[in-house]
């Protein structure tokens, strides 16, 4: 079976949002997985690798571009499920256990992005089309509101949260 389509050359965990997804969605606190060397500033408060943001305290609205290798991935986003209010950028992997057990019991929302993510490289650089189609993830209510409203194209849907059974 042929699966090229998932993989890309850029093996770094840092991948730079593009600013015409995160201005859209207002204003954030903090940002548990930003850049050593940003290129904008997202979040009033930003930990880098070297802070380990999953070891630091969570404060207010959080964005959450997460390292996508495992299982730092699962980490980041049980963490942000758990403090509940901010909205992460994943790869639709809808079908996955963190998918199944922590997104479609805990969050409120989720935006299919309409096309792949053209995400930046450390240089400024935007890169070709991410190998996977990525979604927005909304914990809590104001941040679903935000999502649905933000104008970013593609599908929104509200998650009525499944029984873990």
């Amino acid at each position: 079976m042929n699966t090229s389509f998932e993989r890309v050359n850029n093996t770094s965990d840092e991948w730079y949002t593009p600013p015409t997804i995160f201005k859209k969605l207002g204003h954030f606190d903090l940002d548990p997985c930003a850049a050593s060397e940003p290129l904008w500033k997202i979040a009033d408060t930003n930990y880098a690798a070297s802070d380990d943001g999953l070891s630091k305290p969570w404060h207010g609205r959080v964005w959450l571009n997460p390292p996508y290798s495992r299982p730092l991935l699962e980490r980041f986003v049980e963490k942000l499920a758990a403090h509940g209010n901010g909205i992460a950028l994943l790869f639709n992997r809808c079908d996955c256990k963190l998918f199944q057990d922590v997104i479609f019991t805990k969050a409120e929302g989720i935006l299919f992005i309409k096309g792949r993510v053209k995400f930046f490289s450390h240089e400024g650089k935007q890169n070709g089309p991410a190998g996977c189609g990525s979604v927005l993830i909304a914990f809590g209510k104001d941040n679903a509101e935000a999502l649905q409203h933000s104008g970013i194209p593609g599908m929104y849907f509200t998650i009525h949260k499944k029984s873990n059974t």
